[in-house]
């Protein structure tokens, strides 16, 4: 078998949500300083919160 290595990154779980391309922009950002060990794991927790806050699985929650 083949050696393979990676992470596999669909948009239908972003789509679901009503994302369009700045979010798409603003995940490879945070996805980008989640893998820098140097920065602020609070703030990018505080980022990734509030685009889970603007755009709720479900509207009613």
């Amino acid at each position: 078998p083949a050696v393979t290595s990676g992470i596999r990154i669909g948009t239908p779980a972003v789509t679901t949500r009503g994302m369009k391309e700045a979010e798409m922009e603003e995940i490879a950002e945070l996805i980008d300083l989640a893998l820098d060990e140097t920065k602020d794991r609070a703030e990018i927790r505080n980022r990734v919160l509030d685009l889970c806050n603007r755009f709720p699985l479900y509207k009613n929650k």
